[in-house]
């Protein structure tokens, strides 16, 4: 997946982008709001500055950690964006710690560099993986939030500290009805130009990589399909999401890890 850099300058930006997302983190309840969404934009711009530089400025790399640091930096993109339509919506300590150590993991874990003579259409496919996974995280991040509200609600608490119900629920099919569209994409190009991608003998296998990604697939084409015909919703729709999204992290962000931590091989 897409794409760090050992570029000097990324240290810095990346220590000052996780220190910004752990202000918030460690200290939500003693911070205002416009305090802890001031200082949460610094974290996402620092952390944009990080994945940007990583790109532009040194050789591109790739790994779990690159893709699991752009997942989170996709979803707090989402997350703000949202807070700007609902000023109610509190910063989230949980997304500012997920943000703080997806920072951290890819600055450890860089994972590869790619190599010069690459497929120009391997970055479209990483592209199109990476964001599947941004808004698959978004959605899983909605799932959460969605229970949160349930609960607060059943408690009788402050129906007006976040986003309403019914609104958390469609953005939550919408984003996966989003990734859907991507991870299908992606499938797709890595099954016809396989050979393009990797070369001619790494082309398409049925490996574990690709085995949980078809796994995750039909997970989520199920999941779509039940709220379609069935309506599915609540316990059991975010169940059958989990189950998907947890999938589709075993496919990738999974198989890198076992490969360049646990059996220290870079492919």
């Amino acid at each position: 997946m897409i794409l760090a850099s050992a570029a000097p300058i990324s240290m810095p930006l990346a220590i000052a982008a996780a220190l910004a997302y752990l202000v918030p983190a460690v200290a939500s309840s003693r911070l205002s709001q416009p305090v802890a969404r001031g200082v949460f934009l610094l974290a996402w711009l620092c952390h944009a500055a990080v994945l940007a530089f990583g790109l532009l400025l040194g050789v591109p790399h790739f790994g779990f950690g690159p893709a699991l640091s752009v997942t989170a930096w996709l979803v707090a993109a989402v997350y703000m964006i949202e807070s700007r339509v609902f000023p109610q919506l509190q910063t989230r300590w949980a997304l500012c710690a997920l943000g703080a150590a997806a920072v951290l993991l890819a600055l450890v874990f860089p994972g590869n560099a790619l190599h010069p003579a690459t497929s120009p259409w391997l970055p479209l496919h990483w592209a199109l993986g990476i964001a599947s996974y941004g808004l698959f995280g978004a959605a899983v991040a909605h799932a959460w939030f969605m229970k949160r509200t349930e609960d607060r609600i059943r408690l009788a608490a402050d129906p007006h500290s976040g986003m309403p119900l019914l609104t958390i629920e469609r953005l939550t099919f919408r984003f996966v009805a989003g990734g859907f569209i991507l991870l299908s994409a992606s499938l797709l190009v890595a099954i016809l130009l396989g050979d393009s991608l990797y070369g001619a003998s790494t082309g398409w296998k049925w490996n574990h990589k690709s085995i949980f990604s078809v796994l995750s697939w039909l997970t989520f084409a199920v999941l779509l399909i039940g709220r379609s015909q069935w309506g599915w919703r609540g316990k059991r729709a975010a169940r059958v999401l989990y189950i998907g999204a947890g999938l589709l992290l075993l496919a990738y962000v999974g198989s890198r890890f076992v490969l360049e931590v646990v059996l220290g091989r870079a492919s």
